[in-house]
C-alpha cells in the first residue's frame, strides 16, 4: 500500500485497528509491515489454513474496511494471493544440495 503522505496516519490507524486476528476460523497469522525506507508504504500479510477460509475473510466487513482505504492511496492497491500446493521437508534440501555438490564442497545431511 502506497499511502498519500497526508493520509499516512489515518491509514496506519486503520491498519492497526485490523491487527487483531480476524474472527474467521483458519487465520494462522495477520501482520502489518512498514517499509523502513518509506514511511508511506505498508504491507499486510495474512496466512490461512485454506483458500475457502481466505475467501470468507475477503467477503467480510473487516476486509471491506481495508478496501475502504483505496481512496487514501497514491497508487492502486496491490493484492497478491499466493498458494502452496505441496509441502516438502529436509529431504528436498538434501536432494538439491546433493545435486550441487562439487569436490571440496560441504553437503549437509541433516538429522
Amino acid at each position: 500500500m502506497n499511502v498519500l503522505p497526508e493520509k499516512q496516519k489515518e491509514v496506519l490507524l486503520t491498519l492497526l485497528s485490523l491487527i487483531e486476528p480476524p474472527e474467521n476460523d483458519g487465520c494462522l497469522s495477520y501482520d502489518i509491515f512498514g517499509d523502513i525506507e518509506d514511511k508511506n508504504v505498508f504491507s499486510l500479510v495474512s496466512e490461512w489454513q485454506s483458500r475457502q477460509q481466505l475467501n470468507r475473510h475477503i467477503s467480510s466487513k473487516r476486509f471491506s474496511v481495508l478496501l475502504g482505504t483505496r481512496s487514501l492511496l497514491s497508487e492502486p492497491l496491490k493484492i497478491e494471493i499466493l498458494t502452496v500446493s505441496d509441502r516438502e521437508g529436509i529431504e528436498a534440501v538434501n536432494a538439491v544440495r546433493k545435486k550441487e555438490t562439487t569436490p571440496g564442497r560441504f553437503t549437509w545431511e541433516g538429522a
